[in-house]
């Protein structure tokens, strides 16, 4: 695993983040040392699959990236006749996590589509993920999105949305993006590198509230949902149709 050292020193243009051949390169270790909580939530992600995938159908990743929500499912997927769809629109995310895939030694049936997820038609499915991946959509487009994701759900399937929010109380929002830096400096990012980072993502990454994001899955269709984890300003919802 390449450790993340992008910004140490390149500097960052506001905005100017993407998902590019060099974050492929280290992004296990991006992940790791920046958002709390990740690894508990792939592993919840394989413990949904076992429980809620149904016979003889679809389960979806969407905003895959090298793919470990898609292999946590098909670790754990416990019925038969199914099918994994991971998506992403980054080509050297789909070229690494067509690899990673590959090397596994599950034969459930996986494809990994390099494509925009908005372009993805959602049918019999009873499993979506999206893995900190709502964020990078604009925010106008996101009810639409997962509206037509609920559509091509069975009744009883279930939705995992993990993202990164901002809090409705100012001071307690200030609290949490302090606590997360702290987080990051104890996985040894210097303030440089977390200040270039932050400005690479302003208006590329776009947090909404806990309570925007349930409203939107209510409005969506969705019967049931509920924030299941939470840690500082990341958090996983789980809804279910």
């Amino acid at each position: 695993m390449s450790k993340d050292q992008i910004y140490v020193q390149q500097e960052a243009e506001p905005g100017s983040f993407e998902f590019n051949a060099a974050v492929a390169d280290v992004f296990p270790d991006m992940l790791r040392r920046s958002i709390p909580g990740y690894d508990t939530s792939i592993e919840a992600v394989g413990r949904l699959a076992a429980r809620y995938v149904q016979p003889g159908t679809n389960c979806y990743d969407l905003g895959c990236s090298l793919g470990a929500a898609t292999l946590a499912m098909r670790r754990n997927i416990a019925v038969e006749d199914c099918q994994i769809i991971a998506v992403d629109n980054a080509p050297a995310m789909v070229e690494r996590c067509r690899i990673l895939v590959a090397d596994d030694d599950d034969a459930l049936t996986c494809t990994v589509v390099e494509n925009d997820i908005r372009n993805i038609d959602i049918a019999n499915a009873s499993m979506v993920v999206m893995n900190y991946t709502l964020q990078f959509l604009p925010v106008s487009e996101r009810l639409e999105t997962i509206r037509r994701i609920c559509a091509g759900m069975h009744e009883g399937g279930v939705f995992v949305l993990s993202e990164k929010v901002a809090d409705n109380d100012p001071e307690v929002e200030a609290l949490l993006v302090e606590l997360h830096h702290d987080f990051k400096r104890a996985n040894a990012y210097s303030d440089l590198e977390i200040s270039r980072k932050r400005s690479a993502l302003e208006n590329v990454l776009v947090p909404e509230t806990t309570d925007a994001h349930l409203r939107r899955l209510g409005d969506a269709g969705f019967s049931h949902s509920g924030v299941w984890l939470q840690h500082f300003n990341f958090v996983s919802i789980v809804a279910i149709r």
